[in-house]
């Protein structure tokens, strides 16, 4: 009876470990190098995996108790699940994944008898990478015919540090008003995201196609270029975003030029903070004249001018020519800006490029506000930059009541840049709220004692509004990490 109960329990700690161990992969984009040395949180390895293995073998090894082992793990991954504010999304890769560890379960246990906890784990997560991989190759091929197919349509590649989700919508939305445009959805901009999107979405009358592309490392940009090929091509603003794992400046600025790496370039704009020399068909643009002239930097060929901010709308000068959107912040000028550039090249006049800007939208989470029980909300969870956070710091510094803002600092930059944001929030609000641990000693060094709020928990978050926020009050959300960082 207590073989059954112990053969019953192990699969249940397989199972639960292999939760952890599949949720982690998810949120690192299934890359066990990120999960390995690029967590936020590496002590969770240690409590949910390698702890609760380590002591499940000692028991297993010296008594037939071992399942009092599982209950308590079961118990305490059970907590960390409840905290979580992404779980796993039960995808067919993670289902895939799921079948492969049982079926390797079942066969440890039978064929070897053998209670072995990390070999199905690991077994099945290089099978399922070999799945993914020849599904990848079959879906890969089946959107390159596709686009092959539609070789009239136009596509418009984005890409950026910051704001590049931002640009693509704008530039989707400008575009309307004469084509029949598609952009890449939400923040999809990996290379399997941008295949599925071509597979399963893209409509087959699409004029113009707007494709955003990110990247983690050296040659995701130039994968997704020369997949989509596009013929005309934005780069925004270079900063120091996922730094950890480009080492440096110079090696993201090398990335994000891979866009280039497209056989139909017709016109590229390239914002200043790439440091490229114009050519006939590269333009650069930008509004730091003055610093790109000392520093023998080429200066930009379209230059944003007289840029105005407020908590209603920002305006730029372009080329002469007045713009004006419900944007909020002065970052983004230069978002608008490019989306400006590529409707003129498209052929939209001025008169047209207004009208569409009049009815532009905030992308949700960007700095979006939300007047609601008499208290201004601004919305920028999704921002994680350190430009936007100063921009949005910068706009909440206009308002004239009480301002409160509620941020977890940024993430996978060096603490110099929080260091930055702690001292520039010190100055600004009047409640300065932290969530989670990440970069609390920090805030705690820089910001006023009295001012200082720490949130461990997104559960806190309503008790706390009502704590320390009243009616009349500023409450600005930069940035929103997961739990997980």
């Amino acid at each position: 009876m207590l073989q059954i109960i112990n053969s019953l329990f192990y699969a249940l700690f397989i199972l639960a470990m292999g939760y952890y161990f599949i949720t982690n992969l998810q949120w690192y984009s299934y890359k066990l190098s990120r999960v390995l040395f690029h967590h936020t949180k590496t002590w969770w390895h240690f409590v949910y995996f390698l702890v609760p293995f380590s002591l499940y073998i000692f028991i297993d090894g010296i008594s037939e108790y071992s399942f009092v082992v599982v209950i308590a793990y079961l118990a305490l991954l059970f907590q960390w699940y409840k905290g979580l504010d992404k779980p796993l999304v039960w995808t067919g890769r993670v289902k895939r994944f799921y079948a492969a560890m049982l079926l390797f379960t079942i066969f440890m246990a039978v064929a070897f008898n053998h209670f072995a906890v990390v070999i199905p784990i690991f077994l099945a997560y290089f099978i399922s990478m070999f799945i993914e991989n020849m599904l990848f190759h079959g879906f890969k091929v089946k959107a390159e015919k596709k686009i092959e197919e539609m070789r009239d349509m136009t596509v418009v590649g984005i890409t950026a540090s910051y704001g590049k989700t931002s640009i693509k919508n704008y530039v989707e939305h400008l575009l309307k008003v004469k084509y029949r445009t598609y952009a890449t959805p939400r923040s999809v901009n990996t290379l399997g995201g941008v295949m599925k999107d071509v597979n399963d979405d893209l409509p087959l009358d699409t004029e113009v196609y707007v494709v955003e592309m990110g990247a983690r490392g050296e040659g995701d940009i130039a994968e997704i270029s020369t997949f989509v090929n596009p013929q005309y091509v934005v780069v925004g603003k270079i900063g120091p975003a996922h730094i950890e794992y480009f080492k440096t400046i110079e090696n993201i600025r090398n990335t994000k030029m891979e866009i280039l790496q497209t056989q139909r370039l017709k016109e590229a704009w390239i914002h200043e903070s790439a440091m490229v020399k114009p050519e006939s068909m590269v333009h650069t643009f930008g509004e730091k004249i003055e610093l790109n002239i000392r520093e023998n930097i080429p200066a930009p060929q379209y230059v944003i001018s007289d840029i105005e901010a407020t908590l209603d709308e920002t305006s730029f000068t372009l080329e002469g020519t007045r713009y004006s959107a419900s944007i909020l912040g002065a970052f983004n000028a230069m978002n608008l800006a490019a989306a400006v550039l590529v409707a003129k090249e498209l052929g939209l006049t001025d008169n047209e490029i207004q009208k569409q800007l009049s009815t532009l939208k905030p992308v949700d989470h960007r700095l979006q506000r939300i007047d609601a029980g008499g208290k201004v909300i601004l919305d920028d969870s999704f921002n994680g930059n350190i430009d936007g956070m100063m921009a949005s710091f910068d706009l909440a510094s206009t308002f004239k009541g009480r301002k409160v803002v509620i941020t977890p600092g940024l993430v996978e930059v060096d603490d110099a840049l929080n260091i930055q944001v702690a001292k520039r929030a010190n100055e600004v609000f009047d409640v300065v709220v932290v969530t989670g641990e990440l970069n609390y000693a920090i805030f705690k060094e820089h910001v006023e004692s009295s001012k200082l709020v720490k949130l461990a928990s997104k559960s806190e978050m309503e008790a706390m509004l009502i704590e320390q926020t009243t009616v009349g009050d500023l409450i600005l959300f930069a940035n929103d990490a997961p739990s997980f960082v």
